[in-house]
């Protein structure tokens, strides 16, 4: 009776124990999430305990206060953008729309003939550019619904790009520029978008002749079972390129904001290629700026057609 009298003495001392332990854990994670509460403080749990139990709450509670801390980084971060968005549409917007109302008022105010079609050319001009920035946008936004999809269908893609490159062909004339073209004649079959290729490759050759100088080369290749389509162009003298930001939505190499681009076209062709499970990378290389851009070959033929959903990260 001893025996157990002294077993069951030890036994109640040892919850006890445990008990106060445990009040002094919780008492003190109390007063650390007070802490957390009222100052808004980084700090997380501890415990001091050995217990299974109360060291998995605190882990626990601990990742909880993680996530919501990522979230709120996550959060400020957007809100950022959305002001830097903002602040960078009303300037691209409000520019075109400025003009537009000079020249209507000059159209007004005008008695000559041929000054009121030289200004109506001029408003028709500024529309076309206000309409393409518009259709970025859309595009652009569209882009972020990580629900959209892509319909792709076998296709030649090497015809496509030639077809779309070779409508630039008054563009470069204009700018005096000949292009070095280097594009194999064989068949590039892919399974794409279309429209969304054109897009890519358009959006790629407007970018190097607004920012190129004096020369501009593109490459059609087939390499390691992918089409490979490359545009580079040189630099503007002490021009600094982050390629780093290249792709990211309004990033633009011009600080002064002098070019009319919106600073989505490159931001377009990556998510579109992207989305038609190609890659696109940039870089600096001998002071010329590369865009190369990968896009898986097949041997589907026909009409087939299949659809991709990707989702945006």
């Amino acid at each position: 009776m001893i025996y157990w009298a002294i077993l069951s003495t030890i036994l109640v001392i040892v919850l006890l124990v445990a008990l106060v332990h445990y009040r002094m854990q919780i008492r003190k994670n109390c007063h650390q999430l007070e802490v957390m509460q009222k100052h808004a403080s980084n700090q997380r749990l501890t415990s001091e305990v050995p217990y299974k139990e109360i060291n998995e709450l605190v882990r626990r509670i601990n990742d909880i206060c993680n996530h919501y801390q990522e979230e709120k980084i996550i959060l400020a971060r957007n809100e950022n953008n959305l002001k830097e968005a903002i602040a960078n549409l009303s300037h691209d917007i409000r520019t075109p729309l400025t003009s537009l109302d000079g020249y209507v008022q000059l159209l007004v105010m005008s008695d000559s003939a041929e000054e009121k079609e030289h200004y109506l050319q001029i408003i028709q001009n500024r529309i076309s550019s206000l309409k393409e920035l518009l259709e970025e946008l859309f595009t652009y936004t569209k882009m972020q619904d990580q629900s959209y999809e892509l319909a792709v269908v076998p296709m030649d893609g090497g015809q496509c790009i030639c077809e779309t490159v070779l409508a630039f062909y008054e563009d470069f004339e204009k700018r005096g520029l000949e292009p070095d073209v280097n594009f194999c004649e064989e068949e590039l079959p892919i399974v794409a978008n279309e429209v969304a290729l054109r897009r890519v490759i358009q959006n790629i050759v407007k970018n190097a002749l607004v920012h190129g100088m004096s020369r501009i080369g593109l490459t059609l290749e087939k390499t390691d079972g992918k089409l490979h389509f490359s545009c580079y162009n040189d630099k503007k003298p002490g021009e600094v390129i982050d390629v780093e930001q290249i792709f990211d939505r309004f990033y633009k190499g011009d600080k002064a904001r002098t070019s009319t681009s919106t600073g989505l076209g490159l931001a377009i062709a990556k998510g579109l290629v992207e989305r038609m499970k190609g890659t696109i990378s940039a870089e600096v290389k001998d002071e010329m700026f590369v865009l190369d851009i990968y896009l898986p070959l097949s041997e589907k033929t026909g009409n087939e057609k299949e659809r991709i959903v990707e989702k945006d990260h």
